[in-house]
């Protein structure tokens, strides 16, 4: 089986490397790419077309919200999950709208991280 490739999208360098560890102890995943912010992000997806994608909403340049579309139309193959601490059922809604297949919510636990990459690797 291939390894699953993730590119994770977040302004907090401390919040992709939490994400990057969970992920990266499972041995069939890799992350092969960071963002900081939406252009860099729509940029690395084009360049890498990840199998999954974090994105926090709340970003410089360009937000997660606005930068979804353009992800999801040049990577089409990528589910994106997005993770954030803002939280209202408008947002998730407008996320889900635009392209995210799941939504975790900051502060996240392994158990919740994992529950959403299963279900969009393995049940969508």
């Amino acid at each position: 089986m291939a390894r699953k490739t993730f590119l994770l999208a977040d302004d907090a360098t401390f919040i992709r490397t939490i994400l990057k560890d969970m992920i990266e102890q499972n041995e069939d995943y890799t992350v092969i790419g960071e963002a900081k912010d939406g252009r860099e992000a729509i940029e690395k997806a084009i360049l890498l077309q990840p199998d999954v994608m974090t994105m926090d909403i709340t970003m410089p340049e360009l937000d997660g919200l606005d930068a979804l579309p353009h992800i999801i139309s040049k990577s089409p193959n990528t589910k994106v999950i997005v993770v954030s601490a803002i939280v209202n059922k408008d947002l998730i809604l407008k996320a889900l709208r635009r392209g995210a297949s799941e939504f975790v919510v900051k502060p996240f636990d392994k158990d919740r991280v994992y529950a959403a990459i299963n279900k969009v690797l393995y049940e969508d």
